[in-house]
């Protein structure tokens, strides 16, 4: 049962930019909840989820969650997680996405979230703080959006295999084995890809992976019994997968949570 913790701020901020970093327990969970101000949740171990409107945010090293103000959520880690929230003022999220997201992370973003942290800066004080955290802002601005990290879709030809691949995602199917099944053609599957889900249908199906391994971790299987499960013919291949998704292995996961790389 997952751990309940209580959120931070409910009616105000200390400061209209403030930022918190914390330290979590292996699973716990913030309840669902709206605040009027903006959030950008980084996790610098570990990894973050967030549901929201029947939406799963899932933030791997690579990745931020972006949340616009008055958005409904539930925050949640399956591991021990180290991550920190931006707080944002209304006035302060003009610049940034009008809907949830994940946004990807440069290193110089990466670098100004450590400082903070390092340096336990909550809120800019002095004229060189505000600077710094008007470059975190500006950062944050001009990142790129990629969506759900897991996007889901509802298109008539797609929600059939993606339900599909959910309940097993070791089917090996190709796109072409799928347009076969559904009377339709590849190019019209991958066209639906991109306009529905923003990926080709392998990196959609390796993200499902990554997050179906994450649980199969977090429960104490065994990295060989994963890869059998998801399709893979051996460990190695599904480990090279792994890395390449995430930038760290199964076994670092189980041992300590993602790393940001």
């Amino acid at each position: 049962m997952a751990k309940q913790l209580q959120v931070p701020f409910t009616s105000k901020l200390p400061h209209p930019v403030y930022f918190r970093a914390a330290n979590l327990p292996a699973a716990a969970a913030y309840p669902r909840h709206r605040h009027p101000w903006g959030e950008f949740v980084y996790a610098y171990s570990g990894v973050m989820e967030l549901k929201l409107a029947g939406s799963h945010y899932l933030a791997p090293p690579q990745y931020g969650i972006w949340l616009p103000p008055d958005l409904e959520h539930r925050g949640m880690n399956r591991f021990e997680a180290s991550h920190c929230s931006l707080y944002l003022d209304p006035a302060w999220c003009r610049g940034l996405p009008r809907t949830a997201c994940a946004m990807a992370v440069s290193p110089l973003m990466k670098s100004l979230m450590e400082h903070l942290r390092t340096h336990e800066l909550a809120q800019p004080r002095t004229s060189a703080e505000r600077r710094l955290f008007r470059v975190l802002i500006d950062q944050l601005a001009l990142a790129p959006a990629h969506g759900s990290y897991l996007p889901m879709s509802d298109d008539p030809l797609l929600q059939p295999i993606l339900t599909a691949l959910e309940q097993h995602p070791e089917d090996e199917r190709s796109l072409a084995e799928w347009a076969k099944a559904l009377h339709t053609t590849e190019r019209t599957l991958e066209r639906r890809c991109q306009q529905h889900l923003g990926l080709s249908f392998s990196e959609w199906r390796q993200r499902l992976r990554v997050v179906k391994a994450l649980a199969m971790l977090e429960q104490g299987h065994a990295v060989e019994a994963i890869a059998l499960d998801l399709g893979y013919s051996s460990a190695s291949a599904f480990i090279a997968m792994f890395r390449r998704m995430t930038g760290t292995t199964p076994d670092k996961v189980r041992g300590h949570g993602f790393v940001a790389a």
